[in-house]
């Protein structure tokens, strides 16, 4: 039988994949392990997947790492993740910017310790000119206050007369928002069986294509990656238009 690697091929229309990481937590937990384990091993599959991605012809990936709804967690796992992630910008950082890989992150800054947000701004700062993978990362992220924060905007800039309300469209709109001048993706991806998009990407996933993984994250791996695709490749996108299947 073909490995299914060896079968992969993305369609020129594939060019912006979106990753629910879900299941470090039960991974951890059905091993008798502490579930900072699962979030560390769930770093190490992240890593393993960004050097896997230079092979692809994917020109935007965006990972939901955290949400504004995890602040609901213990304090001391929320803590972990928070050094999880210095330590990702810290040891991975100089490997994506030498890869030519911008990094984004979108999300609220509110709540984020200091020191996180000035290697966020380091890291931005740093890959701003890179022209290969655009890596947006949506961390301390809900899709609800990204749409809600960019009515706040259009509505400020309609009350002082910069923008009229009738004029307000869709491109109005989309650069108000975080992910300003990203396009929409194409695939989004969730692991751990759960069939939900959990408040991610809500004004952009809607025509994106979707595909639940059953795998739990640390277990995700580039054949399932090339499954993913290999099933996007065999659906049909009519973005709402009608293909006459009898031409």
């Amino acid at each position: 039988m073909t490995n299914p690697s060896s079968r992969t091929k993305i369609k020129k229309e594939i060019s912006h994949i979106a990753l629910i990481m879900d299941g470090n937590g039960r991974w951890a937990r059905s091993r008798g392990l502490p579930r900072y384990e699962g979030h560390a091993q769930g770093l190490r599959t992240l890593r393993k997947l960004l050097r896997d991605l230079k092979n692809l012809n994917i020109n935007y990936l965006t990972l939901f790492t955290f949400s504004i709804d995890n602040w609901k967690r213990p304090k001391e796992e929320t803590s972990k993740l928070m050094q999880l992630l210095r330590k990702f910008i810290s040891n991975d950082l100089s490997e994506l910017h030498s890869n030519n890989v911008r990094i984004k992150v979108i999300g609220s800054r509110n709540e984020i310790p200091k020191d996180i947000v000035d290697l966020i701004k380091g890291a931005e700062a740093l890959t701003v000119n890179n022209t290969g993978l655009y890596l947006q990362v949506a961390f301390n992220y809900s899709g609800r206050q990204e749409i809600i924060n960019a009515t706040k905007k259009i509505a400020i800039a309609s009350a002082k007369g910069e923008i009229d309300p009738n004029k307000i469209d869709n491109t109005i709109f989309e650069s108000n928002l975080y992910s300003a001048g990203v396009p929409d993706p194409d695939l989004i991806i969730r692991t751990g069986s759960e069939k939900r998009v959990s408040n991610f990407l809500l004004w952009q996933l809607s025509y994106s294509e979707v595909y639940f993984e059953e795998c739990l994250w640390p277990d995700f791996n580039k054949n399932k990656l090339d499954l993913a695709i290999n099933d996007y490749n065999s659906r049909s996108r009519r973005f709402g238009n009608v293909i006459n299947e009898y031409k």
